[in-house]
């Protein structure tokens, strides 16, 4: 959205330092998993952890997400499907 060159990605950035719980990432190099939530084995315990993304951290704040438009569909997806909740 918006002209190339108006600091579109300027202004998420400044937003998301704004807010208590602003996050900033790129679609570009973002999945759907990296975005909602990922299971991971703790190199300590050797147990399975539920560790949240840009999404889950963000929530009730603002998460900003620059060059959605780069974004493969299927991680769009996911990411509408958590909005959703």
């Amino acid at each position: 959205m918006g002209d190339p060159g108006v600091a579109k990605s300027q202004l998420l950035k400044h937003i998301s330092s704004l807010t208590p719980r602003g996050i900033y990432t790129t679609g570009k190099g973002s999945s759907g998993v990296g975005l909602t939530a990922a299971l991971l084995k703790d190199p300590v315990s050797k147990e399975l952890v539920l560790e949240g993304g840009a999404l889950v951290l963000s929530d009730m704040g603002i998460c900003c997400i620059d060059e959605f438009d780069k974004m493969d569909e299927r991680d769009r997806t996911a990411i509408h499907e958590v909005m959703e909740q």
